[in-house]
Order: C-alpha cells, then sequence, then structure tokens
C-alpha cells in the first residue's frame, strides 16, 4: 500500500512538472484565449515578415486531426488547444484537443458533448481558454457544455450545463442553445471562468476554476446568450465584465451585479467582441445592424456618443491599432474607421461579397477571406490600404458543409502563423530572417 501511495505521489508530482514544461505559465507571446490575452486579436510581437514572397510564408507543417468544426487556438507553451468533431453523424461529439505545436500532432483529447449540426456546418465554435498558471484549459460544446480539464494529459476536473434539461439539477444554468450553437469562448480571470448561458437564472455565470463550484449568477440580467464573448476591464479602477447580447450591451461588477446597460439594435446574430478603451465601449455587428460607441463614466452613466453603420461587422471581428478601427464591413469591404467619432476613413473598395477576419501584429492586419481562403498582409495605418503579399490556404477541406465558410479566424504566436479549416490547420513561419 505504500508504494501505491508512493507511485501517485510520483505520477502526480510528474503531471505537475509536465503541466508547467508542455503547457507552462503564460509567457510573451503565448495565446491563451479567444482573440489572445486581452481578447482584442492584438499580438504584441515584432520582428516578423513585412511583406511575403510569392505564394506566403513557409509553411512549417499541417495537419488533418482537428476535426470538423469552426473552433479558434488557444496557445501556452508547446501545446496549441482547440476543439473538433468526429463526424460520426448520430453518435458525433465535440472533443477538446490538445496538439504539439512543432508537430501539429495530436497529444490528447476529451469528450466536451454532444455535436450539434446545422444548415452551415456542425461542430464546436468555442476557442479554449488556458489558465494563468497553464494548469487548465476550459471549453464550451456548441450544445452548452463546459468543461474545465488538465492541461498536462486532459483528465477532467468538472463540467456544467448551460442549457436547462432539469430545473432540479443546480448544475444547470437555465440556458438554451442558440440558433448556430454555443459559440463564445470562456474567459478565465485568476481563479474564476465566466460565461453566458443566458436566460431566467441570469445571463452571466460565474465559478472556481479548481472545482466548478458556482459563485454568482447575474440575476438583473436576464438576456438570451447570443455569441459574443465576455472581456475583463479595469474601469477605473474597479473590476467589470462586459458581454453584449442581441439587446443589451452591460457592464457587471467582480460579484455579478449589473453596473450599467446600454441599448443595442442587434439583428439576427450578434457575434463580435467588445472592444474597451478608457471607459468607452465598441460594439457591432452584422445584418444591418452597425457600431456604436457609449461613454461610460467613473460612476457608470453611460452616453451614446454615435451609432451608425459605417461598420456591420459579421463575425470576423474588428481591432482597435491607436485611434483607429480595422474590420470587415458588410458589402463595403475592409474598412479603417475612427474610434472616438466613428467615421469612415477608408475602404479597400473590394466589393466581391466576400468578407472575413482580421488581426493585428507588428504594425500589420493579417486579413482572412472566408470564401477563398485567402490570406493577405496589410498595412494597418489610417493613411490608406496597402498590401504586402497574400497565398491561399492550402489545403483545404473536402468535408465542409456547402454553407459553410472558412471562419476561423488567423492566430499569430511566437512568430507562427494559424490558419484552419474544419479538421485542416497549417502552420506557417512568419519570422524576419
Amino acid at each position: 500500500m505504500k508504494s501505491l501511495a508512493a507511485l501517485r505521489v510520483f505520477r502526480s508530482a510528474v503531471l505537475s512538472f509536465c503541466a508547467v514544461a508542455l503547457g507552462g505559465h503564460l509567457i510573451a507571446g503565448d495565446w491563451p484565449s479567444w482573440r489572445g490575452p486581452n481578447r482584442d486579436d492584438i499580438s504584441t510581437e515584432t520582428g516578423l515578415l513585412k511583406s511575403w514572397p510569392e505564394g506566403g510564408p513557409k509553411k512549417l507543417w499541417d495537419t488533418r486531426e482537428a476535426g470538423l468544426g469552426y473552433s479558434g487556438f488557444a496557445i501556452v507553451g508547446n501545446r496549441l488547444y482547440t476543439m473538433g468533431s468526429d463526424g460520426k453523424e448520430q453518435t458525433s461529439s465535440d472533443f477538446l484537443i490538445a496538439m504539439d505545436v512543432e508537430t501539429g500532432k495530436k497529444v490528447w483529447e476529451l469528450k466536451v458533448g454532444q455535436y450539434l449540426e446545422n444548415g452551415w456546418g456542425g461542430g464546436p465554435r468555442s476557442t479554449p481558454t488556458v489558465s494563468a498558471d497553464g494548469k487548465y484549459v476550459v471549453a464550451i460544446g456548441a450544445q452548452g457544455d463546459v468543461v474545465c480539464a488538465t492541461t498536462a494529459d486532459g483528465m477532467e476536473v468538472w463540467r456544467v450545463a448551460m442549457k436547462q434539461t432539469d430545473v432540479d439539477n443546480p448544475k444547470n444554468l437555465g440556458g438554451s442553445v442558440p440558433s448556430w450553437g454555443y459559440c463564445e469562448s470562456a474567459l478565465i480571470d485568476g481563479d474564476r471562468v465566466l460565461c453566458t448561458p443566458g436566460g431566467s437564472l441570469g445571463t452571466v455565470a460565474c465559478f472556481k476554476l479548481d472545482t466548478g463550484e458556482k459563485l454568482w449568477q447575474s440575476a438583473e440580467m436576464t438576456e438570451t446568450a447570443h455569441y459574443s464573448s465576455i472581456i475583463v476591464v479595469s474601469h477605473f479602477g474597479k473590476k467589470q465584465y462586459i458581454q453584449l447580447t442581441a439587446s443589451k450591451l452591460f457592464g457587471l461588477d467582480e460579484n455579478g451585479k449589473l453596473q450599467w446597460q446600454a441599448d443595442f439594435n442587434g439583428r439576427v446574430a450578434v457575434i463580435p467582441t467588445p472592444i474597451y478603451r478608457d471607459g468607452s465601449v465598441y460594439v457591432t455587428a452584422g445584418y444591418g445592424a452597425g457600431c456604436m460607441l457609449v461613454k461610460v463614466s467613473p460612476d457608470n452613466q453611460v452616453t451614446e456618443v454615435y451609432k451608425n453603420n459605417e461598420m456591420k461587422n459579421h463575425h470576423g471581428g474588428v481591432v482597435l491599432v491607436g485611434d483607429h478601427l480595422y474590420g470587415h464591413s458588410d458589402s463595403v469591404g475592409i474598412i479603417c474607421q475612427k474610434f472616438d467619432s466613428g467615421e469612415q476613413v477608408w475602404t479597400d473598395k473590394k466589393r466581391d461579397g466576400s468578407k472575413g477576419a482580421v488581426a493585428f501584429a507588428d504594425g500589420m492586419l493579417y486579413c482572412l477571406s472566408e470564401n477563398s481562403g485567402e490570406c493577405f498582409l496589410v498595412s494597418a495605418t489610417p493613411e490608406g490600404y496597402t498590401e504586402h503579399g497574400r497565398f491561399t490556404l492550402s489545403p483545404q477541406t473536402e468535408q465542409r458543409n456547402p454553407q459553410g465558410r472558412v471562419w476561423t479566424h488567423p492566430v499569430i504566436c511566437n512568430g507562427r502563423l494559424y490558419l484552419r479549416d474544419q479538421e485542416i490547420i497549417c502552420c506557417y513561419d512568419i519570422k524576419q530572417p
């Protein structure tokens, strides 16, 4: 018995060491969550290519082990975390997957929940989130299953269900699955995890990271969940969690108490993540909803600064660089917009109907066309649209739903560019020689 106990202690020590060595504490350049460490799709890396050769940057590897779906990437240390479905129709499941960043080989996988199919392609949409100590990773399945696992070996730590299946089960959060599935990515804030079940029990829920114990649910805000992800900010020295639904933009304090709210005219699907700077909150959505900037005072009084249709961003995201926003506006193309006034500065004038995602690193925009899978490099400057190379993601999947597109956002991490089309992930070297 003593030998068995000693073996268990030794195994625990080894796994803890591996979590640090392979997953690791977060370091500069890591990309631990949806849209990066600050949820703004801004990479602080430097020394990256300022132009691409014909055919694009050097591909380091590609893999077909990601499974079906539109999940993005969290990258910490030597591990890439994403989600995918096994694609077995009625018996399909969503999985949380860990891969080796040097090879793209799968290291482990964990079943998260039941597969969701719809007319635009099934599978998970959420991006996993890694804790600051590198020990835990949290994922949300398309049906609303929230799972926390150890990064070392993918061992399940706890799980809850966001959709209401049993009124007497305290681990059901009272939500209902949105039309395109749960798409948000869980927020890890220190020793807490936040997600957005929506519904009468509270739009936002908060849990202890290590145990899954529910700390609170936002009873004052009971909006139905849409597809945006929560951000955490320091609002004049006080912590706030900010979220967007179809009709409300709002802030909660660290105990889940409503601090402020503003009306938003979202339609059909509200997806992009809010952007916060110095008390100002910017949001946008597609389907003609447009964009809005509000100013929230230190005592949480809300003033609308502008609301217009210059930016109508469907789901490719918007980045704030300096005093300007960059992103794709429906039926217009990529635009540059003044943050403080909402005025359009320029557009790329590409009206071919193709839209896509935008990320930023080292002075450049990394733009991805959802129709063709073309990735192109553009100067992030209000002076005008200037392109510095493009290439087409290859290979592309043969399993994508005919209505689906290349919807996974590009990620720049530790001198590499990661792109995905369903089960295929490609990794490129974008460092300057």
